[in-house]
């Protein structure tokens, strides 16, 4: 029997409206059917969040959402395998690299949420005259609509700061992978918290759900992390109640590697940076810019990384790289891949879909694409793609590398690679981006702010960044 995922609204499941197929993009076939919430399941999911805050949640305190955090965080460790398998079942992507990433970091998110929050104090400034404090109370009901592409992990990186702050949350996770969301709503159940503090409705963008959550005038934020395009939807569908967003958007982002660097660990870093997650991250490197006299020692070890990836089941201990999230994504990274040759950009390797048998065929494979002899301005180095592809161009100062990088509309992360770590500060830096690495990727401290600009998003979230979205202060002025 097919599975049903259901709407999760007020502390049960839900019928909602009309259904629609999960597919697993490894070989096409069927994981669940899906119910898409109609405006009136949406409009109950954020009348339940609300008297969540009237009731019971809200009159839970710091020390109780601490504690209902670290009992969430325990019980995601519980049903691990149960998350594991939804993750995987919708996204394809191997088990090491799902169960390292995704389900881990989700307790984790819970974790540093739960600290966050227990020793958190408050703003004040005494006078001769006045005691100032600040006391901060929750925004209220937050939408918050995550991506395909690290479902799990982006949607516990903004739930857990949103509850460890006291707002009822109405999660509208994406289409393709709404498996991960519907298991989070049956443990936060089972750690205790009160019917309405946290829901979940499935469905699409435009005329349907992800339009009914943005539009709904009893929804006090918006939190998004996807596309760029989607981020100025909903910016202009909140733009007349002036609510408060944060938005996690695209990127095209840029590594800068200098002669000096180390040859082995740097293309060990860029092949992680340009092929994790069949470079389905946001923070994935799309952009390689090499001094010129390392060039050609550098574009052969990234072929050869390129060349050794091997296709298969997520379950597959061979296997290093999963298929991208759906038909539809490959068709557009397959264009790029057009756009690519109508550029008359060098291929250096891949650039088609590969063989991976009968059994395989029905899924979105396709393989890596490594270009070269493009400029800067050719819309394959300046439009994201968001598949395990990367440009890689000569350079010879340092002023023109950091021209060049910053030659983007996007701003959300660069990572620079160096043995002169003077030169290495400097140049991380002058990057126009959210987040700068410098001899590493993807290294992540929670606390840290993350976030973009430009076309990469608006605001930051982590740490205390995290605690400034979530919540509004109010001043309190005592005359003495």
């Amino acid at each position: 029997m097919t599975r049903l995922l259901q709407n999760f609204v007020g502390g049960s499941f839900v019928d909602g409206g009309e259904e629609f197929d999960d597919v697993n993009p490894v070989d096409g076939s069927l994981v669940a059917r899906v119910q898409a919430a109609d405006r009136e399941v949406v409009d109950r999911a954020v009348r339940a969040a609300r008297a969540a805050l009237d009731g019971a949640w809200g009159r839970f305190t710091a020390a109780d959402r601490v504690a209902l955090l670290r009992r969430i965080a325990d019980r995601i460790e519980a049903r691990f395998d149960d998350l594991l398998a939804a993750e995987v079942a919708d996204t394809g992507k191997p088990l090491p690299l799902a169960r390292e990433l995704d389900v881990t970091r989700a307790a984790a998110n819970f974790r540093a949420a739960a600290d966050l929050v227990a020793g958190l104090g408050v703003d004040s400034f005494l006078t001769e005259t006045a005691l100032n404090y600040a006391v901060r109370r929750p925004l209220g009901v937050v939408g918050v609509i995550v991506p395909w592409n690290l479902p799990l992990l982006l949607l516990t990186w903004k739930v857990a700061p949103a509850l460890a702050t006291g707002n009822a949350v109405v999660v509208k996770p994406s289409e393709e992978t709404p498996a991960s969301a519907t298991v989070l709503a049956e443990i936060i159940t089972e750690a205790g918290a009160p019917a309405g503090a946290f829901n979940v409705v499935h469905g699409f963008g435009p005329g349907s759900a992800g339009e009914f959550l943005t539009t709904h005038p009893d929804v006090d934020g918006i939190t998004f992390t996807g596309e760029s395009r989607t981020g100025a939807a909903i910016m202009k569908a909140v733009a007349p109640r002036v609510l408060p967003v944060s938005f996690e958007l695209g990127g095209k982002n840029a590594a800068i590697v200098f002669e000096d660097a180390d040859i082995d660990s740097t293309v060990d870093g860029l092949a992680r940076s340009v092929f994790t997650n069949t470079g389905q991250v946001c923070l994935c490197t799309e952009r390689i810019y090499v001094q010129r006299g390392i060039f050609d020692q550098v574009a052969a070890g990234l072929v050869k990384r390129a060349q050794e990836l091997r296709f298969g089941r997520p379950d597959d201990p061979r296997t290093t790289t999963g298929p991208l999230i759906s038909q539809g994504h490959r068709e557009k990274v397959l264009s790029y891949y057009a756009i690519a040759e109508q550029e008359g950009a060098q291929l250096l390797t891949g650039g088609g879909i590969p063989d991976v048998g009968r059994e395989l065929a029905g899924g979105a494979w396709v393989e890596p694409a490594l270009w070269t002899g493009v400029a800067n301005s050719a819309r394959i180095v300046q439009e994201e793609i968001f598949g395990p592809v990367a440009a890689l161009m000569p350079f010879d100062t340092e002023r023109e590398a950091i021209r060049l990088a910053n030659d983007s509309p996007y701003g959300l992360a660069a990572a620079v690679w160096t043995t002169d770590l003077q030169r290495g500060h400097r140049v991380a830096g002058a990057m126009r981006v959210g987040m700068s690495w410098l001899n590493t990727w993807y290294l992540r401290d929670l606390r840290s702010p993350f976030g973009g600009s430009g076309l990469s998003g608006i605001g930051r979230e982590g740490g205390l960044h995290s605690l400034h979205f979530y919540t509004e202060p109010t001043n309190v002025c005592v005359k003495l």
